[in-house]
Order: C-alpha cells, then sequence, then structure tokens
C-alpha cells in the first residue's frame, strides 16, 4: 500500500478510514481536531460516504458513535482530553453497555496546556471505564492502533481509547498504510436489551466487563505493541509509556542502552511483562508523558520492596510535557547546556486579530459598566478569551464550556448586579443553552452577551452549530422577545451599541445580547478562495 507523510492526528484518521468507519463524530478542540478535518477532506471518505459532521458537542458525539455502533457499523468519536469529561456520562456507560460494531474513542491530552485548562491524563478515564487503552509511540503506530483498535473493540465488545499527547498529534512522519476493509453490513445487536441500563441488566453487563478484564490484561501482554528490551546493566530499568519512548531514545543516539527497557503502548499494564523487568532490575524509572498512572499502579501492583522512580518522588518533573534532557537526568546523563543566547524578538502573548468583532463588543460593554466598577464579567472559553488580557482586562473567569452564564447567575443569586456572562455562538451551542434555561426559569437578573462570530473560531473556523439561529434559540429557550437584542460590533455602531447594552444591564431579568459580525479570517478567507476560483 502507499506510504503518506501525516501528522499524529491525520494517521489516526487514515488508519480510522482504512479500518471501514462508517462515521466519524467530534467536536473541535486543540490538539485533536485535524482527525476530523483530515477525514471530512478525504476523497475516500468522500466515496465511502462516511458520516463527518461536526457534532454540537463531545456528549452528542460520544452518543452518536454509540447509536452507529448499535448499528453494526464501525464508529470512532475524537475529542481533546477536556472535552472527555463533557462526554464522560455515555463513556462510562458505553463500557457497560458494550457496543455492537467496533468503536474507537481518540482522545488527545495536551501536557504543559498549550491550549487548554488543564493537562489531565485521559488514561485515567480508560482506567475508570475498565476498557483497553492503546497509546502510540510513533505516527505509524497511530495509524495501526486506529486500524487494529476496531478489530480489539469487536473482540471484547467494548469500547477501546486510542490517548496520545500535543507532541505526536501535530507532528509529522511517513506512515505505510495496509489494505483498506470494506465497511460493517448493518447488523442489530443479538441482545435487544444490550443496551437497556436498566439496574437488573446493568448488574449482569457490568459483571460481563469484569470478567473480561483478565482477558484485556491477556492481549496486552502478547501485544506487539508491547515490547520487552533485556539488558545487561540491571541497576536500574525503564519503564517508557508512548510517546516519552522517543525521548529515551534520543538519549542513546549516540550511546548504547544497556539497561532493560519495557516498552508499554498498550493498557492494561502488561502482567507477565511488568514482573520480568521487576525480577530483573533493582529498581525501576517510569517515564510517561501526563500523570504518573504507571508509576502509581506499580507501587501497589508490584507487592514488592523494588524501589520505582518518577514524577511522584521529583526523579521527573511532577507537571508539564517531558523532553530529552529531563529523561536524560533522570537516567542518570549528563546534560549538555548550550550558549546563553540573548533574546532577540521579546515574548509577545497572544491577541485578537485586527477587525475582531470581539474587540468591538469589549469596547461597548467595558464603556457601558464603568458606573458599577469591576469584577461582574464571567466567560467563556473562546478567542474572546483573550479579552482577560491587556488593553481589555475585561473578565474575571473562563472555568469550562458553558460555566459563564452558570457562574454569572450563581452571582447573581448571591446578590451581585448587574452579573454578566460573554460567550461564543458555538460555546452557547455546545453547553450554554441549558445554564440559560436555569436562568429563565429563576427568573435571574442575568445579562447575556452571545458574541456570535459565526464559526467555531479557536480552532481555525469550523461550522457552528446555530449559526443564523441564535436569535430564535434564545426566544426558544424562554427569553423574552423584548429582551433579546442583535447588534452589530463595528466602531460605526459603538454608542448605539454601548447604550443598548446599558439598558439590558439595568434590566433585573434575563436579558440576551447577540454581537454578531463574520469573524474577520473566516471573510478573508472567504475573499481569497472566490479570488482564485476567479
Amino acid at each position: 500500500m502507499s506510504k503518506l507523510l501525516l501528522l499524529g492526528d491525520e494517521a489516526i484518521a487514515q488508519g480510522g478510514l482504512d479500518a471501514g468507519i462508517s462515521g466519524i463524530y467530534a467536536y473541535p478542540g486543540t490538539p485533536s481536531t485535524e482527525i476530523m478535518e483530515y477525514v471530512q477532506m478525504s476523497k475516500m471518505a468522500e466515496e465511502r460516504n462516511v458520516f463527518r459532521n461536526w457534532s454540537v458537542n463531545e456528549k452528542t458525539a460520544m452518543e452518536a458513535a454509540l447509536g452507529m455502533s448499535y448499528a453494526g457499523k464501525r464508529s470512532m468519536v475524537c475529542m481533546k482530553h477536556v472535552g472527555l469529561n463533557v462526554a464522560a456520562d455515555p463513556f462510562m456507560n458505553a463500557a457497560i453497555t458494550g457496543v455492537n460494531g467496533g468503536m474507537v474513542v481518540v482522545v488527545a491530552d495536551d501536557p504543559s496546556m498549550h491550549s487548554s485548562q488543564n493537562e489531565q491524563d485521559s488514561r485515567f478515564y480508560g482506567k475508570f471505564a475498565l476498557v483497553p487503552v492503546l497509546e502510540p509511540a510513533n505516527q505509524q503506530e497511530a495509524y495501526d492502533m486506529a486500524f487494529r483498535g476496531f478489530d480489539l473493540s469487536e473482540k471484547y465488545g467494548v469500547p477501546v481509547m486510542l490517548r496520545l499527547t500535543t507532541r505526536l498529534a501535530h507532528s509529522r512522519s511517513g506512515v505505510e498504510r495496509v489494505k483498506a476493509r470494506e465497511e460493517n453490513k448493518l447488523k442489530l445487536p443479538e441482545d435487544p436489551r444490550q443496551f437497556v441500563l436498566l439496574p437488573v441488566i446493568a448488574r449482569k453487563r457490568y459483571k460481563l466487563l469484569l470478567s473480561n478484564q483478565e482477558s484485556f490484561e491477556t492481549e496486552s501482554d502478547k501485544s506487539d505493541f508491547n515490547r520487552y528490551i533485556p539488558g545487561d546493566d540491571k541497576s536500574v530499568g525503564f519503564i517508557v509509556c508512548g510517546l516519552a519512548w522517543n525521548y529515551l531514545m534520543e538519549n542513546f543516539n549516540e550511546r548504547p542502552l544497556r539497561n532493560p527497557v519495557l516498552k508499554l503502548c498498550q493498557y492494561p499494564l502488561p502482567r507477565k511483562m511488568v514482573e520480568q523487568i521487576a525480577n530483573d532490575c533493582d529498581e525501576l524509572i517510569v517515564i510517561e508523558d501526563g500523570y504518573p498512572l504507571v508509576e502509581e499502579s506499580l507501587k501497589g501492583f508490584l507487592e514488592r520492596g523494588i524501589k520505582v522512580r518518577g514524577r511522584l518522588d521529583g526523579t521527573l518533573p511532577r507537571d508539564g510535557e517531558l523532553n530529552p534532557d529531563h529523561v536524560a537526568r533522570a537516567v542518570g546523563l549528563e546534560v549538555k547546556s548550550g550558549k546563553n543566547i540573548p533574546p532577540v524578538v521579546t515574548n509577545r502573548p497572544p491577541a485578537m486579530c485586527k477587525g475582531c468583532s470581539h474587540i468591538d463588543m469589549y469596547n461597548a460593554l467595558l464603556e457601558a459598566l464603568e458606573k458599577y466598577g469591576k469584577g461582574r464579567v464571567f466567560s467563556d472559553i473562546g478567542c474572546y478569551t483573550l479579552g482577560a488580557l491587556e488593553p481589555f482586562n475585561a473578565i474575571n473567569s473562563c472555568v469550562d464550556m458553558g460555566a459563564s452564564i452558570t457562574m454569572a447567575k450563581g452571582a447573581a443569586d448571591a446578590g451581585l448586579f448587574p452579573s454578566v456572562a460573554v460567550i461564543g455562538d458555538s460555546t452557547y451551542t455546545h453547553s450554554g443553552i441549558t445554564g440559560l434555561l436555569d436562568c429563565v426559569n429563576d427568573r435571574s437578573p442575568v445579562t447575556v452577551i452571545i458574541s456570535d462570530n459565526l464559526t467555531t473560531g479557536m480552532t481555525g473556523g469550523q461550522q457552528s452549530s446555530a449559526t443564523g439561529r441564535i436569535t430564535e434559540i434564545c426566544k426558544g429557550v424562554g427569553v423574552e422577545p423584548d429582551h433579546v437584542r442583535v447588534i452589530n460590533p463595528l466602531k460605526k455602531h459603538h454608542e448605539e451599541n454601548r447604550e443598548i447594552i446599558k439598558e439590558e444591564l439595568e434590566y433585573r431579568g434575563v436579558s440576551v445580547i447577540i454581537a454578531q459580525r463574520e469573524c474577520i479570517q473566516t471573510v478573508m478567507r472567504k475573499k481569497k478562495d472566490n479570488k482564485s476560483k476567479q
């Protein structure tokens, strides 16, 4: 088959296509976004009519993927690590219902928080749900795991997690494809009650999941993704997880590696391999990019006095991405420090694009709020989060998707008036609507500003779920029509916009102001595309 130069994300997408997926479901989130985008641009996906539209959020994506699996087809669902929090309810329960067609859950973690609120490790969710977890060390393994993950899923009738991190997701390497398989035929579950989680059924399904744990461990022990490499120097052995394998190998490009190494890329832990390296070595160093999942597990798993070092004892940093220098220090190698080079370019924080509609929205809002003082604006996750920085200093919170409205409500319930929420159009449909419904039900004195740039701007301009329908949705939720106001965030409308915001700030009920103007980047992109077609 052909060899392609692919990002880790793209390798997973191609692996899924070659495995015969009939649908892929996702909500955009860095570093996972390119998986869906690759499928959307794929000629193979178009020819096969693979379903490949963005979902409203990760929960709906997970449930739709499970629905496709119910019908016997293979499905893939993709998200970043914090998106799995949103999808945790169906993910955990999918482990109990099991699957019919193969289902692979791809989660891209973000150690060092390059574009995230935290750096949680999704392997813990896999362990929590008691399902197999695959963690590639390179792009070829990312492809192979996506392809073979569906076989593992269908063999045991459970979802399989494929976990990768930013550095692998966004780096390229050559990937050798295998022969693509056909899609599954439509086939309903043999047990018509498999997916009905009434307690009497769920208890039986849970016992079945538990009975498979020994088999999952056996699969890990015999998996070629896991590999034990003997060594002569048994004073210390290395257990290296996923991408961290590369950090170890970079330190031994020009010197022999004489220590035993366990390359670990499939979970649950392969007990026989772990016991082998523990029997061979005086102590172990665990090198894993993320939380110390393996390190913690080993301290109870081995049931002996062998010393285990890693992130917990300071051998490796407790937070952030690993790199070859971290690993060199951990294994006792000298780290060569380069010359101190004076900075040529001063670090610059991210900023909104010139001409961004959020800028004009914030300028009007800040003037309208002048008489009330600071500390009254709750915001959300999107480009407009940059309103926290200079020169605006406009927002006071950014916690999780949709939290702006509900936090504003809670503050209003506590007596803060006015209480303002700033949220984007895509984030509003993702998880803001339910918070607005709470406000309506309780008649909370909250002013919600939906900064509607008609796209999912922060992740590159993907389709927003309610483009052109935000006003009707707000009215449908129950906001009084007279207090659903639409403004055009342009400088020439500044005074008018400021006065409208002032009016709604004074209203002791629920009001929504929709600041609506297309993202400057998508406008420029459309102009460029139109010009190229002429």
